[in-house]
């Protein structure tokens, strides 16, 4: 009997996009490896652990570490989560091997790294042409990948969203109007002006409230923050949720916000239509492919979001056709089973393609 091909990803199995993945993979017959650097349990998945890493530059020196991990692993084939860090890894670590290589840029390693400085650009340049396929899940990463190295083979592929957990709740079983944040606590996804915001919309809706999920560096000064607004009996801090727990909040509300500066496909924003709720979101070419125009709104202007949230409550019939609207769209189009038996299928095909072939 032919063994299983053997799938080795490189990522942070603290993420739960990366646990989905292997879940999925799993699911479709792959014997999972995980390389990482920031470790977590995932029931029944070797995991080789690489040295911490505390900034970017230490990525330069865990290349040796990931060379021995994919030699001991003997891999079929090999999957790189986030360009910069596990796909600069994956480029040095994998060469002089005959399998192929995937890389899965994730939104700021390309829209934003190769910005910063001429070394960063020519190093990320370098790291997708060893890619033989660089996925994105939106047109504008994957233009990104092509403006940095040309000719490189791209294939849209979303996150997708699991539509047995994420499903819309009846309307009428929503009393008041609670809006969600799903997004991390971090510099670019503008927590802070969200919270300007919904400070300006509970002047005139002393009703509405917010559900704030996620976690990251910026949590005490977000906890301030609400303190300073008087915001703390109108915004419920959840943290960190597992699928089931967001699942939970998202179903208690109406709309989702998500508005930061730079930003490809968001999960959060896919899972939040996939619910039924309205989405406010930053005005970015990803969201364009998604999303309502009506309801895009500048990244960092807290009055602008506050004057199109203000109008959903004060249009709860807008509010609920936006919502059947998202959830229809993701039917067609976001089912994450879909985007999944994809990346199976092209897995098969890069295979095929190469000389290493399951072992």
């Amino acid at each position: 009997m032919t063994q299983a091909p053997h799938l080795v990803l490189l990522g942070d199995a603290i993420s739960v996009h990366v646990q989905r993945w292997v879940a999925e993979m799993r699911a479709r017959g792959w014997r999972m490896s995980l390389v990482t650097a920031r470790p977590q349990a995932i029931d029944g998945i070797e995991q080789v652990t690489l040295p911490p890493v505390r900034r970017s530059t230490d990525w330069l020196f865990r290349v040796g570490a990931a060379r021995r991990a994919l030699a001991r692993l003997q891999p079929d084939l090999v999957h790189a989560h986030y360009v910069t860090s596990y796909g600069y890894l994956a480029a040095r670590a994998h060469r002089g091997t005959r399998c192929p290589l995937v890389m899965t840029a994730w939104g700021s390693d390309l829209l934003l790294t190769p910005r910063e400085s001429a070394l960063k650009r020519r190093l990320t340049a370098w790291t997708l042409r060893q890619a033989d396929v660089v996925t994105g899940d939106s047109a504008d990463l994957l233009a990104a990948a092509t403006a940095l190295a040309p000719g490189v083979r791209t294939e849209l592929i979303h996150w997708g969203v699991d539509r047995a957990r994420f499903a819309p709740a009846p309307w009428a079983d929503k009393p008041g109007f609670d809006a969600v944040s799903l997004r991390s606590w971090e510099p670019n996804y503008e927590i802070g002006t969200l919270l300007d915001a919904f400070a300006q919309v509970r002047t005139a809706h002393p009703q509405a409230r917010l559900h704030l999920l996620g976690g990251g560096s910026q949590e005490a000064a977000l906890r301030a923050q609400i303190k300073r607004l008087a915001l703390a009996d109108a915004v419920q801090v959840h943290g960190r949720l597992d699928d089931a727990g967001m699942a939970a909040v998202l179903a208690r509300g109406k709309l989702s916000v998500s508005v930061p500066r730079s930003d490809a496909t968001s999960v959060s924003v896919l899972e939040s239509m996939a619910c039924g709720l309205a989405v406010i979101a930053s005005d970015l070419p990803a969201n364009r492919d998604w999303l309502d125009a009506r309801l895009l709104v500048p990244a960092g202007d807290a009055a602008a979001l506050a004057r199109v949230w203000g109008g959903l409550i004060d249009d709860d019939a807008q509010a609920r056709e936006a919502g059947a609207r998202n959830a229809e769209r993701i039917a067609q189009q976001g089912d994450r089973r879909v985007q999944m038996d994809a990346v199976d299928a092209m897995y098969r095909r890069l295979l095929d393609e190469h000389t290493c072939g399951a072992r």
